[in-house]
């Protein structure tokens, strides 16, 4: 393709508005899908504020859910949130043409699987977004720190696709790391987001400088990476141990964040409890590897639940 790629974003919350802005800025045609923001979007865009600068854009096309787009777009990026009863494949459907790059761009362990089986002749790029976003009301994004993506075609290697894309996302103003090995990289993922995304929701929202911060809090990230550690390796992906100390390290660095789940959760949103954490503490169960932590919270995040009908 040496015309900029059509883009598509499916779920333009924080994650999706802000990797549809660096696209536009790199000169991608960008449209998105809305539901309840639909009237508000097509009227004002999306405004985005960023250390690298106002993001703020004008989608090409603002479609509502439901609707079918004039053509396919070259590269559809989906950023919905990974919840049970949710079906990816029948929400993106509509909008898949036969040459359509389906982009993931979503937290969470086997979430690829689906996808590629619903559409087996349409290449997936899987990535992993390690950026603070939030949403802070209709329509508009603060964007805090970072931003880098992990990419690679699923379920292994690099195609021409996923090249193309990344010169995109780095012409926009992003780093981007090419991946042959795409799962293992949401291991390294999860290394932050099962435990401190959880942590959160039972702390009534508590940002990563609270969590941190409270006495024992470190110690048991800490656990909690090291559990996850465990089990990633029993999968094949061993990690360097050194890697707990980044994780804690490069949460310091940044300003205090309250991350996605913690949102969902103060926002009464449904969370992604089994994505994040439940698929962890099942693969360690079937390989008989002791996850007392990790257990513990997902067994807490049940209570919660239940107690507040959310179950």
């Amino acid at each position: 393709m040496n015309n900029p790629p059509s883009i598509l974003i499916v779920g333009a919350g924080a994650i999706g508005s802000f990797y549809g802005a660096i696209l536009k800025r790199a000169g991608c045609p960008v449209s998105t899908v809305l539901r309840s923001e639909y009237d508000l979007v097509k009227a004002r865009g999306i405004r985005i504020s960023s250390p690298l600068g106002d993001l703020s854009y004008q989608p090409d096309h603002v479609y509502r859910d439901g609707d079918t787009p004039e053509t396919p777009p070259d590269y559809l990026i989906l950023c919905v949130k990974v919840l049970p009863g949710l079906d990816r494949a029948e929400l993106v459907r509509p909008w898949m043409g036969p040459n359509t790059r389906l982009v993931l761009i979503e937290n969470g362990l086997d979430i690829e699987r689906e996808l590629a089986e619903a559409f087996p002749d349409n290449p997936i790029i899987s990535c992993l977004a390690f950026i603070a976003a939030s949403r802070t009301e209709p329509g508009v994004v603060e964007h805090k720190a970072y931003g880098k993506l992990v990419m690679g075609r699923y379920p292994e290697g690099v195609d021409e696709h996923c090249q193309n894309l990344a010169e995109r996302f780095i012409e926009g103003g992003i780093k981007v790391d090419l991946t042959e090995a795409v799962v293992g990289e949401r291991w390294r993922k999860c290394l932050w987001n099962t435990p401190f995304n959880p942590l959160s929701v039972i702390a009534n929202g508590a940002d990563t400088r609270t969590i941190l911060d409270t006495e024992g809090g470190e110690a048991l990230i800490r656990a909690m990476i090291a559990e996850v550690m465990a089990v990633a390796a029993a999968e094949g992906y061993p990690m360097d141990e050194s890697l707990i100390d980044q994780n804690i390290e490069g949460t310091r660095k940044m300003p205090p964040y309250k991350n996605s789940m913690a949102l969902d959760y103060l926002n009464d949103r449904p969370i992604e409890r089994d994505a994040v954490l439940g698929n962890v503490v099942a693969i360690a169960e079937r390989h008989g590897i002791a996850v007392p932590h990790l257990n513990t919270v997902l067994v807490t995040l049940k209570m919660r639940a239940a107690l507040e009908g959310r179950a």
